[in-house]
């Protein structure tokens, strides 16, 4: 059976064919070089609001929409093909934190139309920009108890997390987003409830954008937090016919490299993006990071030589230097070819 066509990012999967393209880099380590205080995030809006509001960065597209679009720009400069909506935590579940649940979905269209006008500013007819609508993991897990001496508690349902993640794809769809990216997943069961909801989005509008997932290693020994292996994460999301699947955050690209260099080779059937963090956490370096950005891009430029990438770009850590620097690593090399079907036709039946 073949998939519907995309309503949005057409050109998308003909250029990923043609050359390695460039996501761009850490929303957080940028906005952390404001030095932003309490006020900037609260704005006139939220004056009297009862809890602490800084480190809410998603709320930053209504207090400080300026960094936000700023930060777009500078990436989209650095040489950025697809960027990211400031909406790692816009949802209804992480934002409870912050007792402002209610606005996610206007967080979600408007972070949205800051990226939108962005990529519009700097899009030529050679080089198309997109605005990928990104959907972060939560704060909560929908397969590890929060109780070490209660395993069978939970502090979210799966309706909910689908519910929450509907809500933001709605958001982001009304926005202009050209593409979701679900990322930095700690758990599969997450992940497979914004899946979930997205195809419950494209169902009710007829609308279908390519869809890319992200899964997170969080350690040595190369599984995912909530206890799967890179193989097994693929198999779990293949049905959702992602555009591609990769891995991003944790680990850096130096320990990341056989987990991305094992799924490159199983998940032959969709691309393959990557965007590490920029190194291991250092509190001593600029960005909170150890890599320089010739660091990490002659890293991804080995992955680039070794014909793993389509897609690659920075995590945390990561800044418009790193993103320009990967961009001129990466561009003498060619994109990884897929080679296999992922669904085949029915067999004919005598």
């Amino acid at each position: 059976m073949n998939a519907r066509p995309y309503t949005r990012a057409q050109q998308l999967p003909e250029i990923l064919q043609q050359r390695i393209v460039v996501l761009d880099g850490a929303m957080g380590t940028m906005i952390q070089r404001y030095k932003l205080s309490e006020a900037d995030y609260r704005g006139s809006r939220f004056a009297d609001h009862p809890k602490d509001l800084k480190g809410n960065n998603e709320l930053l597209v209504f207090t400080r929409p300026d960094v936000i679009r700023e930060i777009h720009e500078r990436y989209l400069d650095a040489g950025a093909d697809i960027i990211e909506t400031n909406t790692f935590g816009a949802t209804r579940v992480a934002q409870e934190d912050y007792g402002l649940p209610q606005l996610a979905r206007e967080m979600n269209v408007e972070a949205a139309r800051l990226a939108r006008t962005a990529c519009e500013k700097y899009a030529t007819a050679d080089k198309p920009r997109f605005v990928a609508g990104a959907f972060g993991p939560t704060p909560r897990t929908a397969s590890i108890s929060p109780d070490v001496n209660d395993p069978g508690a939970r502090n979210v349902t799966f309706d909910e997390l689908k519910e929450a993640y509907y809500e933001q794809a709605e958001g982001l769809l009304e926005g202009g987003a050209d593409l979701f990216l679900v990322e930095t997943i700690f758990d599969t069961l997450n992940a497979k409830a914004a899946i979930f909801a997205i195809d419950e989005l494209f169902e009710a509008t007829g609308e279908r954008l390519p869809v890319i997932i992200s899964g997170t290693v969080t350690d040595a020994s190369g599984r995912i937090l909530s206890g799967q292996t890179v193989g097994a994460f693929w198999h779990s999301v293949r049905h959702a016919r992602p555009l591609a699947v990769g891995l991003n955050c944790a680990l850096g690209a130096a320990l990341m490299r056989p987990y991305i260099e094992e799924l490159s080779k199983i998940a032959g059937d969709t691309y393959i993006s990557c965007y590490p963090n920029a190194g291991l956490p250092n509190p001593m370096s600029d960005t909170g990071f150890d890599e320089t950005p010739p660091i990490t891009a002659g890293l991804m430029e080995d992955f680039a030589k070794a014909g793993f990438l389509n897609i690659v770009g920075g995590c945390c850590g990561t800044t418009p230097e790193h993103i320009a620097e990967i961009a001129k690593r990466v561009s003498r090399y060619q994109p990884r070819c897929r080679h296999e079907a992922m669904f085949t036709g029915l067999l004919a039946t005598s």
